[in-house]
């Protein structure tokens, strides 16, 4: 893995996806793509005429109501489709562990000051497979403080990397979304990049990586955009990780089960800063 070009392979492979021509080859590559990982099409929009591209299939929308967003002011959902590979407590010791590797706050989020916030709070990791449904959303209703675009590499985020390859996580160029909410505090949300996958951009800012876009951070302070609890945050033009921190003054009850399957907008928890 060390010895591929993963950056331009993932750009070639996303350029590729977004050509539209011959139609009668995108329909095809959809069709295969559909039954080899029993895709789900029936609650998706489907434009008149037909997805122009692969990737207009594979960032597909879902009709309204396909993805009900839990209503209760303190519970947390799950920002994303995909297995819940992680959900826990980060340590005393400000670490914590994902498929037996063991990550801090600051590694991943890029900033030891912010994840100070984080200490003795609660992580949670989805990973989206091909077939899921590839845009991410805000766990929670509150205000985007900052946005944080980590340059780095593209090594694929399935079994076989995280297992051989330390650090993965903390590795791939990735990008992270803090927002305040008066009723949880400070949440992170982070969309982590991988091989194939290294386009990611925001709903509500003009930012797409893998693109020659360098390493930057934008703080918003009291001018940053309100995200309510299920608002569309970002997309995925291929399936990844998405990694997710709460306030270590909030007082959770972790109420998802870590190896199961989690649809965008379900409770995966519940509680209140104190």
């Amino acid at each position: 893995m060390r010895v591929l070009p993963r950056k331009g392979l993932s750009r070639a492979l996303g350029a590729v996806t977004r050509v539209g021509a011959p139609k009668s080859g995108v329909e095809r590559a959809i069709d295969v793509f559909v039954r080899a990982y029993d895709v789900d099409l029936s609650e998706a929009v489907r434009p008149e005429g037909g997805y122009a591209t692969f990737n207009d299939f594979f960032t597909r929308r879902l009709v309204p109501g396909a993805r009900p967003i839990d209503p209760a002011v303190e519970s947390i959902v799950s920002p994303s489709d995909g297995s819940l590979e992680a959900l826990g407590l980060v340590g005393d010791d400000s670490s914590f562990e994902i498929k037996g590797k063991r990550y801090t706050p600051a590694e991943l989020l890029g900033s030891e000051r912010l994840a100070e916030a984080f200490r003795g709070g609660a992580h949670g990791t989805i990973y989206l497979s091909p077939r899921d449904y590839h845009r991410v959303h805000a766990p929670v209703s509150g205000r985007v403080l900052s946005v944080e675009y980590v340059a780095g590499t593209l090594y694929p985020v399935n079994s076989i990397g995280t297992e051989y390859v330390d650090g993965l996580f903390a590795r791939n160029e990735r990008v992270c979304v803090v927002q305040e909410s008066e009723t949880h505090g400070l949440v992170a949300t982070i969309l982590v990049g991988a091989i194939g996958v290294g386009r990611m951009s925001l709903a509500f800012e003009d930012l797409v990586t893998n693109a020659g876009t360098p390493a930057r951070r934008i703080e918003y302070g009291e001018d940053g955009p309100f995200l309510e609890k299920g608002q569309e945050l970002g997309i995925f033009n291929l399936g990844s990780t998405v990694i997710f921190f709460v306030d270590g003054r909030c007082k959770l009850d972790l109420e998802a089960r870590v190896g199961t399957p989690v649809r965008m907008g379900e409770r995966i928890a519940t509680g209140r800063i104190t």
